[in-house]
């Protein structure tokens, strides 16, 4: 069972069980509110008012989650049934947009070169792309502890010792329809189970 799939069955399970107590607490009594006032008028006449009051329960509202710097999103998401509701948040770090960010304002500095390097040491797109156009990634090299660009950089890369320094490859899935059509199902089914869940 791949992750995603078992993520799907847990968040089905979860949105089950909200259901269910859901379907427990529309059997219960509802909250009622009785007022009875009795008032004697001249004329010896009585009067009694009974009023009943049904209420939902107050709202699950999601945090509000604001960002600190640019490179920060807020993620957050709420549940309501008709007894119990629950939400919650967090902020995420975008790690790309963080280096673009530190290398622009070395670069802003007069420090290109190392603005180019906080790029490429952290990106494989970058490194692969500054190698190819003939301008590899600098290097430090340790026996004499200089930085080396051009060609001495193509050379000491190309050193078994120094092939861990080079940022891993992303894998980057092309448009799966069998994934694509588990997430519209997955989507479906939890708008239906919320619709039950609403009723």
């Amino acid at each position: 069972m791949s992750d995603r799939l078992r993520n799907n069955v847990i968040a089905g399970l979860i949105v089950f069980a909200f259901w269910c107590i859901s379907f427990s607490a529309m059997a219960a009594d509802p909250i009622v509110t009785q007022a009875t006032s009795n008032s004697t008028v001249t004329s010896n006449s009585t009067s009694s008012t009974t009023s009943t009051v049904k209420t939902n329960p107050p709202s699950a509202i999601s945090p509000s989650l604001g960002a600190n710097t640019d490179c920060t999103y807020g993620v957050s998401g709420s549940v309501q049934s008709s007894v119990i509701g629950v939400s919650g948040g967090r902020a995420v770090r975008d790690i790309t947009c963080e280096n673009i960010a530190l290398s622009a304002h070395l670069f802003d500095m007069g420090l290109k070169i190392a603005a180019i390097e906080v790029l490429c040491l952290n990106d494989r797109r970058v490194f692969d792309a500054m190698l190819f156009a003939g301008t590899p990634c600098g290097i430090f090299e340790k026996e004499t502890g200089r930085g080396l660009i051009g060609p001495e950089a193509t050379a000491e890369w190309a050193k078994a010792e120094n092939k861990k320094y080079i940022p891993e490859r992303e894998n980057f899935k092309r448009f799966d329809t069998g994934d694509f059509f588990e997430k519209v199902t997955s989507g479906i089914l939890g708008v239906v189970l919320l619709a039950m869940l609403a009723k």
